[in-house]
C-alpha cells in the first residue's frame, strides 16, 4: 500500500519493543488507547522485575485500569507488537478491552490465533475485535534479531 503509514499507537508500541530489547527483554511493546488518546503503555520486564507475569500487555492493562480508576476497559483498544499469549489473552478478556491490534503472529506461544485460541473458547466471557498483521514485518524483524543475538 503506497503512502500507508502505521497507526501512531503501533509505531509507539514498536518503539517500546525496541526499548525492551535494549534492556535484554523479549522485544514486545503495548499501548492502550481510548478515543485515540494513549492512556497507558509498557514493554516486557519479566527479567528485570523477576516477575513472569510482567508482559507488556499485562503491565499496560494494569496502568490503564489505574489511570481510569476501573477494572473494565470497555472503551479501550490494545496495540501490541506480538500476538498475546494465553495469559495475556485472559487478561484482555477480564479487562473487557474492545479491540486488540497486534503486529506479529506467535505460532509457538500465541493464544489468539494459535495455541489456546482463548477468544474462541465457549467459556470466554468477552470477545474483543482482533486485527492482526499491523506492523508485522518490523515486529518480526525485532524478534528475529533479538533471538539471533542470543544464539
Amino acid at each position: 500500500m503506497t503512502g500507508w503509514t502505521l497507526p501512531q499507537p503501533m509505531q509507539r508500541a514498536l518503539k517500546l519493543a525496541e526499548a525492551s530489547a535494549a534492556a535484554g527483554e523479549v522485544p514486545v511493546g503495548a499501548v492502550i488507547t481510548r478515543g485515540g488518546e494513549v492512556i497507558a503503555e509498557a514493554h516486557n520486564t519479566p527479567r528485570e522485575t523477576c516477575d513472569p507475569t510482567a508482559h507488556a500487555e499485562i503491565l499496560a492493562i494494569r496502568r490503564a485500569a489505574e489511570t481510569l480508576g476501573q477494572e473494565r476497559l470497555t472503551t479501550c483498544e490494545l496495540w501490541v507488537t506480538l500476538e498475546p499469549c494465553a495469559m495475556c489473552a485472559g487478561a484482555i478478556v477480564h479487562a473487557r478491552l474492545a479491540k486488540v491490534y497486534y503486529a506479529a503472529s506467535d505460532p509457538k506461544g500465541g493464544g489468539v490465533e494459535h495455541g489456546a485460541r482463548v477468544f474462541e473458547q465457549e467459556q470466554c466471557l468477552h470477545r474483543p475485535e482482533v486485527y492482526a498483521g499491523i506492523g508485522e514485518a518490523k515486529a518480526a524483524e525485532l524478534l528475529r534479531a533479538f533471538f539471533r543475538e542470543r544464539r
